[in-house]
């Protein structure tokens, strides 16, 4: 696990600028390991992973309201990505079983966008559902660059 300063995490969310466009704007301090594009969507492997893979799957526009700011039709294009990412991501790293959700508020990181994590095998049950996502249970990974390059590079390879 890391030093991850959870205040600090906190309070960029809250009053800093949003994180996914910022990082579509390649603000520094904002990059992420893109894995995927289509041009309307961009998925992402979390910075801050509490699970190994953790992808964030998230549109290109900035939309707040994980269902009335999309057409039907734009819903169901992301969950067609959602779906794939998923899928990807379970055909790279061990998983027991895929969590797959939206979080996030007005609040605090508005950006719709949906994380995709996939629950170790063998993780016992006390650590799995929110306790396995939320870093003040679960911590957050440390994963160091070439890790994550090869991670990014295998989903990648998955994906096209």
């Amino acid at each position: 696990m890391s030093g991850f300063d959870l205040d600090a995490y906190v309070e960029r969310t809250r009053n800093g600028p949003c994180f996914v466009c910022a990082m579509l704007a390649g603000r520094p301090g904002f990059e992420h390991r893109i894995v995927y594009d289509d041009g309307t969507h961009v998925v992402f492997l979390d910075r801050y992973p509490t699970l190994p893979g953790k992808l964030l799957v998230a549109p290109r526009a900035h939309v707040e309201d994980a269902v009335r700011e999309f057409t039907e039709e734009q819903y169901v294009d992301l969950q067609r990505v959602v779906h794939r990412v998923a899928s990807a991501l379970a055909a790279v790293v061990p998983t027991q079983r895929l969590y797959v959700l939206s979080l996030g508020s007005r609040s605090g990181n508005a950006h719709v966008h949906w994380h995709i994590a996939a629950l170790p095998p063998g993780t016992p049950y006390e650590q799995q559902q929110f306790h396995a996502l939320m870093t003040e249970t679960a911590g957050v990974l440390t994963i160091d660059d070439a890790e994550a390059d090869r991670l990014a590079h295998r989903l990648r390879s998955v994906l096209t």
